[in-house]
């Protein structure tokens, strides 16, 4: 392909596109707005990009902003929203807000700071890094509320170093091989040279530490400050921006009006009616479900009791009819032009040995768990209704293909106690913590039960479901059962696939690789690989 533009306009295009001679090219103008806009006009007339480029924008330095504002507010096309994409970086968040912003599936991608890897001691300006709620700290709980939360990162710190300790005293280095050499690794007790000692003792001081802080995590509170960044296109940040203001916390209001101000500044139209009169017309709604829904709990359903720690399939198809739908699902895509309808009875008088046949050869075909199952395994659900401690919560909340629904944050389901705090006689002092805490939050939920969830640690119990198709918990189940997977998560997978296996004993075949057994220090193989790349490059 020859450019057709002259010298100036080449000059012009290199400015804003990567080449100006090939019908494949890159946008790299700087501009969010235009780069969304051009996208949008782009389907709307027969030029070339670079040609509506040079037509419109190349002199009109406000025309994406003219596009915007007549498509978006104008003309209420919500879809062109998706073409402009914003990253968004937010310091000093609690747990609860951060667990709000990542509520938003569609459209959006988080990345956040690990509790694993990272250490929550260390203080700023003599205090240690927790949210101060001012509704809480205008109150007459102020005092027990700070107590709470200091008391709990003063367990974290002081037994950072005895959990430590232990941990090296129970799983010594001594038992562990770590340099692959010709795939035959080697003791610690083997390795002779300087080098490779270093190397071993970094491997197993990484991951000693990593299962020292997969423990002490539980102690700490959901006002834990931590960092996260965002990127999504404008849609769904506009979207989270109206839940945000919508919000009963101020933490969560304050938090949308900085991410406002900020992607203001590069692509202002995307989110412009995420606080106009249609933004506050729809943070109204989401209060009147809110309360809708409050109104229907306290008339109909105020005698429910809670119940403590529950993995529990409560919804799933007949198995039968699940593989039917695949079945037929799979010969769909084949079958240029016959309807589902006349596949799917055809399907269902197939010999049931012979459709057992046909899932096992699907699940055959897989080599690794990043080889997916194919779409079909979407057309059969489960619905699990769970409650385990908050922190494993965290883990799972990060699965989006899926529809989950979760409560507040309390302390009425009880709470979990690793095993290796019991072991070295520091469960008195954790329950303490944990006691502390219910008391406080107990105090508070009185008049302001959203505020109060700051308080609750990650050890308590809470409640969710989720609603998944057999493809994504393929994915769910595989991914977390990996060897480096933080153990009670790990648990809790091995506990979906064993459900799931009971009542669909043939379909479960596809879930390949499934990891049922237990381990020690669970990233040890993980980083031993990781250094070992390392020190070979």
């Amino acid at each position: 392909m020859h450019s057709n533009f002259t010298k100036k306009e080449q000059n012009i295009l290199l400015k804003h596109f990567s080449n100006v001679d090939d019908s494949v090219f890159t946008l790299i103008t700087p501009s969010q707005i235009d780069r969304g806009a051009l996208m949008s006009r782009y389907s709307r007339t027969d030029k070339s990009m670079r040609k509506i480029f040079l037509d419109e924008f190349a002199d009109n330095k406000s025309r994406g902003e003219e596009f915007y504002n007549k498509i978006l507010v104008e003309y209420g096309d919500d879809s062109v929203a998706e073409l402009g994409i914003g990253q968004i970086a937010i310091e000093g968040i609690s747990n609860i807000a951060i667990k709000k912003i990542e509520d938003r599936r569609i459209g959006m991608s988080f990345l956040e700071k690990s509790s694993r890897y990272v250490l929550w001691n260390k203080k700023i300006n003599g205090r240690y890094k927790f949210y101060l709620d001012p509704v809480i700290l205008n109150s007459r709980f102020a005092d027990l509320y700070l107590d709470s939360c200091n008391f709990d990162f003063d367990f974290y710190s002081k037994n950072l170093t005895v959990m430590l300790r232990y941990i090296k005293e129970i799983y010594p280095i001594e038992k562990y091989s770590f340099l692959d050499s010709d795939k035959i690794s080697k003791p610690f007790t083997l390795i002779k040279d300087y080098k490779s000692i270093k190397l071993a003792e970094r491997i197993y001081e990484r991951v000693a530490l990593t299962k020292t802080l997969d423990i002490l995590r539980f102690v700490l509170p959901a006002s834990t400050l931590t960092n996260v960044g965002l990127t999504g296109n404008g849609r769904a940040f506009e979207y989270l921006l109206t839940i945000l203001f919508a919000s009963d916390l101020e933490e969560e209001r304050t938090i949308a009006k900085k991410i406002k101000r900020e992607l203001d500044i590069t692509m202002k139209p995307f989110v412009k009616r995420s606080d106009n009169e249609y933004g506050i017309a729809s943070q109204q709604y989401y209060k009147r479900i809110s309360r809708c829904t409050k109104n229907v709990l306290d008339k109909y359903f105020n005698s429910i009791k809670s119940s403590g720690p529950v993995i529990e399939l409560t919804h799933h198809d007949n198995e039968t009819n699940a593989m039917n739908k695949i079945i037929a699902s799979m010969i769909y895509k084949q079958s240029y032009g016959t309807p589902y309808k006349y596949i799917l009875q055809r399907t269902k008088k197939l010999n049931h040995e012979l459709k057992k046949e046909i899932i096992l050869k699907y699940a055959k075909l897989r080599m690794n768990r990043r080889q997916r199952p194919s779409r079909a395994f979407e057309m059969t659900r489960y619905t699990f209704d769970i409650i385990t401690n908050f922190g494993i919560f965290r883990d799972l909340h990060r699965h989006r293909i899926l529809t989950l629904e979760r409560q507040m944050l309390t302390t009425k389901h009880g709470f979990a106690i690793p095993e290796e705090i019991k072991n070295i006689s520091l469960d008195k002092e954790y329950k303490e913590c944990m006691y502390i805490s219910k008391n406080v939050y107990e105090s508070l939920k009185i008049n302001n039960p959203a505020n109060a969830q700051y308080v609750v640690n990650f050890a308590y119990n809470y409640p969710f479901f989720i609603d998944v198709n057999l493809r994504e918990i393929c994915h769910i189940i595989e991914l977390r059962t990996l060897q480096q997977g933080q153990r009670e998560y790990r648990k809790l997978a091995q506990k979906l696939f064993l459900d799931i296996k009971s009542i669909h004993p043939n379909l479960s075949k596809i879930i390949k690789f499934v990891n049922m057994k237990d381990y020690e220090l669970e990233r040890f193989e993980s980083e031993k690989k990781i250094q070992n790349k390392k020190s070979q490059n």
